[in-house]
């Protein structure tokens, strides 16, 4: 049965401080064994490869096999129906529009000594996509990857995809084609995210690695950050609704439900100011868990993660909506916007009843890639920057060498870095002379 909570009841924080602290990821101790394979990997390159995907996916490959055709990849597209193509297209253009807006300018400009000093962006060369295959295989997210790297105007764009016993999902090979993938292999796990940082004799390796996976998945984008970029490391799924009583009760539990029908280990929260609007939910959701097909991973995840919580007004919701700092929060409330400004972290808000945040995942344009387990407090969602370097401009001319070269000479000194402080000096006396 899911949690009710009350602010205004004695034992209100330690039962609120309890749901923050629910470890809901699921993190066996994968650690040594991705060691392993990321060893393997960087060793015998393309054999360690095909043969832990044989081992993992029961699929036989071979060097040659690894990457799929163009005339395969066209293939499993063709067997898209129109109208999900069609709906692919249209959330790839809204996406494409949204992101194009996220890019940054460079600058240059000349100070009061004369120095001319600025920044430039440039896109990383090559990007990596890793999509799960199997049942968590959607091709919304190769839209969501994919496109901020385009619009950031990366060159190579590889994805490594898993087709466990050689299914190879359609949709995802549509996105992929809409979104313009340059490279398709059809491997997964801790071997391809490997294979993508290091390289092998067939896969070239990437400067930057995106994409949800399993545990063995974030693991090894754990160990290879460094080497390569990586953009996070995603947890289960999570949505806070905050909503008044002048709501549909089951268009909430059903917004409580789209999130926790990714995972049993998702969590779906509200808060609302009535508590009977609560109550009403809680039964809404008890209906609709009778009919999901999967009602039994929605049902898990709102028994063991999920909760309704009652406070006094709309201030105490956004302070602790703030203390969730969750991944996914709509603001079902007169007036969202006012709301919104009081929450200052969260992955992304949905303003309204009427923007659910389905529309989020699929065709709003922002991106559904998410900070979760509380890091919305000091991260943010995939976006062009994820794809982007800014490099920093100086240029000194005689005079602003004059005007500003002394204090570094004497700030190098003070650091007894003798050669630093005589680099200036050199062309200090040059002037002089």
């Amino acid at each position: 049965m899911v949690q009710f909570l009350d602010t205004s009841d004695p034992d209100f924080e330690a039962r609120f401080t309890a749901l923050l602290n629910a470890k809901r990821e699921d993190s066996p101790d994968v650690d040594a064994v991705v060691a392993q394979i990321i060893d393997d990997v960087r060793t015998r390159g393309d054999a360690a490869v095909v043969e832990l995907t044989a081992k993992f996916d029961r699929l036989e490959l071979t060097s040659e096999t690894l990457r799929m055709s163009a005339e395969e990849v066209a293939a499993a597209a063709a067997e898209v129906p129109d109208q999900v193509r069609d709906a692919l297209a249209l959330a790839a253009d809204r996406i494409r529009a949204y992101h194009s807006r996220q890019m940054p300018r460079g600058e240059s400009w000349t100070d009061e000594t004369g120095a001319t000093l600025g920044w430039r962006w440039s896109p990383v060369s090559a990007a990596g996509l890793y999509v799960p295959g199997g049942l968590a295989s959607y091709p919304s997210s190769v839209l969501m990857n994919a496109i901020p790297a385009k619009v950031a105007g990366v060159e190579r764009l590889a994805m490594v995809v898993p087709t466990p016993d050689g299914v190879v999902n359609p949709a995802v090979m549509a996105a992929a084609q809409i979104a313009g993938v340059d490279e398709i292999y059809r491997i997964g796990g801790a071997q391809a995210v490997a294979a993508l940082a290091y390289g092998t004799e067939t896969i070239a390796p990437v400067d930057k690695i995106t994409g949800p996976g399993n545990a063995f998945v974030a693991a090894a984008k754990r160990r290879v950050f460094g080497k390569v970029g990586i953009d996070m490391i995603a947890g289960p799924s999570e949505i806070l609704v905050i909503a008044d009583g002048d709501n549909d009760p089951d268009w909430i539990a059903l917004d409580l439900m789209s999130q926790a029908e990714h995972d049993e280990s998702a969590q779906s929260l509200l808060i609302t100011t009535d508590a009977g609007f609560g109550q009403a939910v809680a039964d809404a959701v008890a209906a609709r868990l009778d009919t999901l097909e999967r009602r039994q991973i929605a049902g898990a995840s709102w028994r063991d993660f999920g909760a309704i919580i009652t406070v006094r007004d709309l201030d105490e919701a956004a302070a602790l909506s703030n203390r969730i700092a969750p991944e996914h929060l709509e603001l079902c409330v007169a007036d969202p916007v006012a709301l919104s400004e009081q929450c200052v972290h969260a992955g992304a808000i949905f303003l309204g009843q009427w923007t659910p945040e389905a529309i989020g995942d699929y065709v709003g344009g922002p991106n559904h890639v998410l900070p979760t387990a509380r890091s919305a407090r000091f991260s943010s969602g995939l976006s062009v920057m994820d794809f982007l370097k800014r490099t920093t401009l100086a240029q000194m001319t005689l005079d602003s060498l004059r005007a500003i070269g002394p204090a570094a000479e004497r700030l190098a000194q003070s650091e007894s870095l003798e050669a630093h402080g005589l680099s200036v000096r050199a062309r200090l006396d040059k002037l002089n002379r």
